[in-house]
């Protein structure tokens, strides 16, 4: 039977979960032996952990889905690679490689452990709260990898296939959905079902931290609503995190990025992440950002550097600035000692500084990095949504409705270091966005071709620490490259029941 790795800091030894690193055996559904499968609690619970396998995967949650966000104009490649490059000029010669390729299907995966776990675990006699939990990671799981698909691949010519669950057909293909919009109404239905079935985060044992909650599911509906231009509903479910009384911003924001606060009251859904273990586990986007080859003592990738256009983004005064980009001469600490931040190979000259503290600690490898700097994993868990982006998807929302979202945002300017804004609009609303979540999982592309803006951004170059220019203007054309094309793969294996996205 198939080997599935649990993930490290949420399997902690306990009779409901088994311990640190344990190899469940799991029988995918479909196989000879299914039937023996899914009859006790315990094979709820592997099903269950089976869902997270591809977390682990260097290009779930590391490179390969970053390499959408490096399009957008707060950062370059960093290191001169064709392939990246030519994802982040639109040129369609990369659709085939293999930075991008598997993201499709990864997550398809993951959507199929989830259907498998909501299609069978309601049969099985076990203890009900557990029962609940689980199809409520289920739900949750499902609908966050359609909304990364959709998001990505979707728009008004075409959406994703929405498998069903309930279909006992084989080999058949599943074509794409009519449009975007019903990927987002599946999507609210998934995670709904995810949030009445979740607990609250403060509820669950320190072994289970990691694990889908009702306020993660309530962000995620919000920025969906969002994505969907249903403002109404965005700011809504919004107001469900916000008014929930389980989340608070830091004061520092420096620290929301440290270790120590991996499960702060910022905390809301995040790449949940392990350097300790023999390989690492989970997010590898620290070490991929970090210097290439890391000063001579650790294998960073030296990838998404960012750009003068972002550094300049930020206001004077911007205590986030300095916590986002390192620039020449900035002193930091690496591998315990005080260095001025310099790069040999960096395209544009700055790296991001978000991700450096697993880095500052004295002989971190092994222990606080992953000791394989082919898979640079740490303890830092890498937000995918976290408080900031939900008082600012509110934010939004009301000024999209011609309402005031002063409140909002200026809770996140104050903690900036910076003065209260009154009647802020849109252009207030992105420059916060921009600068509050550089570099993150937010994604700066999607906003920008939601907004419209895309084109114009890129129509510029974008420039290094020395005013240099670093990347030349780009091509984007709205109706083509307002998604991104399906992995030819997909389209093969379907033979032409799946189709590219039109223009790619």
């Amino acid at each position: 039977m198939k080997k599935y790795t649990i993930i490290a800091s949420l399997l902690a030894a306990t009779t409901l979960l088994g311990a640190c690193n344990k190899q469940l055996d799991i029988t995918p559904q479909g196989s000879p032996t299914s039937t023996n499968f899914w009859k006790t609690q315990n094979d709820a619970i592997s099903g269950a952990n089976a869902m997270y396998d591809q977390f682990d995967n260097e290009d779930f949650y590391g490179r390969g889905f970053f390499w959408f966000i490096n399009a957008s104009d707060d950062m370059v490649t960093g290191r001169v690679k064709a392939e990246g490059d030519n994802i982040k000029n639109f040129n369609s010669s990369f659709i085939g490689g293999s930075y991008t390729e598997g993201q499709w299907k990864m997550r398809y995966i993951v959507i199929k452990r989830a259907n498998d776990v909501i299609k069978n675990v309601p049969n099985i006699q076990m203890d009900e709260t557990l029962k609940k939990r689980i199809l409520g990671e289920a739900y949750f799981l499902e609908g966050l990898m359609y909304f990364q698909l959709a998001s990505n691949y979707g728009n008004d010519k075409a959406g994703v296939p929405i498998i069903d669950r309930n279909s006992t057909a084989t080999g058949v293909v599943t074509p794409r959905a009519k449009n975007v919009a019903e990927n987002y109404a599946y999507i609210a239905q998934e995670l709904k079902l995810a949030a009445a079935n979740l607990p609250y985060f403060d509820t669950y044992a320190k072994e289970d931290w990691g694990r889908p909650h009702k306020t993660a599911a309530y962000a995620f509906l919000s920025k969906m609503y969002l994505y969907a231009k249903d403002y109404p509903n965005a700011a809504a479910y919004a107001d469900s995190v916000i008014l929930s009384g389980k989340h608070h911003l830091l004061d520092n924001f420096a620290d929301v990025f440290k270790i120590a606060n991996n499960w702060s009251a910022e905390y809301i859904w995040s790449v949940t992440s392990n350097g300790s273990t023999q390989n690492g586990y989970g997010s590898i986007l620290p070490g991929v950002m970090l210097e290439n080859k890391g000063w001579g003592l650790y294998n960073g990738w030296g990838y998404y550097m960012p750009t003068m256009e972002l550094y300049k983004a930020y206001e004077a005064g911007d205590k986030r600035r300095e916590a986002t980009i390192l620039k020449p001469g900035d002193s930091l600490t690496y591998f315990g000692k005080r260095i001025a931040y310099q790069s040999v190979n960096s395209l544009s000259g700055f790296q991001f500084n978000k991700y450096m503290e697993p880095f500052s600690y004295a002989n971190p490898i092994g222990t606080i990095i992953s000791s394989n700097g082919d898979h640079p994993a740490t303890n830092l868990n890498v937000p995918l949504i976290r408080y900031a982006e939900v008082l600012l998807i509110k934010a939004e929302a009301m000024i999209m409705q011609g309402k005031n979202g002063d409140a909002e945002i200026n809770l996140v300017r104050k903690r900036a270091g910076l003065p209260p804004v009154t009647n802020a609009g849109m252009d207030e609303l992105k420059k916060q966005r921009r600068c509050e979540l550089a570099g993150e999982f937010a994604d700066r592309h999607r906003d920008l071709v939601r907004w419209g803006d895309a084109q114009a951004a890129y129509a510029l170059p974008l420039h290094g620490a020395k005013n240099e220019v670093v990347w030349p203007a780009r091509t984007f054309k709205p109706d083509v490259h307002n998604v991104w094309p399906v992995p030819q793969q997909e389209i093969d294996n379907s033979h032409g029941v799946i189709t590219q996205n039109q223009g790619w």
